[in-house]
């Protein structure tokens, strides 16, 4: 093993020893998804209430949720709270929407929406983990077309990969959260 490393390119060391530099001195630093959400191993995410006026969404957010936090593993989700290390619920915000960008002859060309949940994350003697803000808002630009149709499929494709994008950050909030 120590011959393999003596006969790499002391340019490719040095390069190596400057990123792991780097990406250590930002505060930067790997995070292990197979051993879990610190000592938790079974997580059950309840279905979210939906707050908006959205039809479904809550279930859009809810199956992102789901299908991150299998995606990952180290956690096991399971459907009755009482028997998950940790419980996750809440609700969709409403949907806010404006206009991004407008043409020479005032059309809307693109529309911004933004997605907000109030998450709770609990274990399961009721001790509450904080979710930081930030991991539960996110907004994405989408084309306004004057097919209403075309348009509807937009929006609703911004909002499933503004689903994902907060699935990901709020398992994310968790493990720095619950890491030991």
């Amino acid at each position: 093993m120590l011959e393999r490393c003596a006969s790499v390119d002391p340019a490719l060391r040095i390069a190596g020893l400057l990123l792991l530099l780097c990406t250590t001195a930002c505060g930067y630093r790997f995070v292990r998804y197979d051993s879990g959400l610190g000592d938790v191993r079974t997580v059950a995410i309840q279905s979210l209430r939906n707050d908006s006026f959205e039809p479904g969404v809550e279930r859009v957010v809810t199956d992102a949720l789901l299908r991150e936090f299998l995606r990952r593993g180290g956690v096991r989700v399971v459907e009755d709270p009482g028997r998950a290390d940790l419980v996750l619920s809440g609700a969709v915000l409403p949907l806010l929407t404006h206009a991004q960008s407008l043409s020479a002859a005032v059309f809307v060309l693109e529309e911004q929406v933004a997605l907000s949940l109030a998450l709770e994350a609990r274990r399961g003697d009721g001790t509450l983990v904080p979710l930081h803000a930030s991991a539960q808002n996110e907004s994405e630009v989408y084309l306004v077309s004057a097919d209403v149709e075309a348009t509807r499929k937009n929006r609703e494709e911004a909002i499933r990969r503004l689903a994902g994008v907060l699935a990901g950050r709020v398992h994310d909030a968790l493990a720095e959260g619950l890491a030991p």
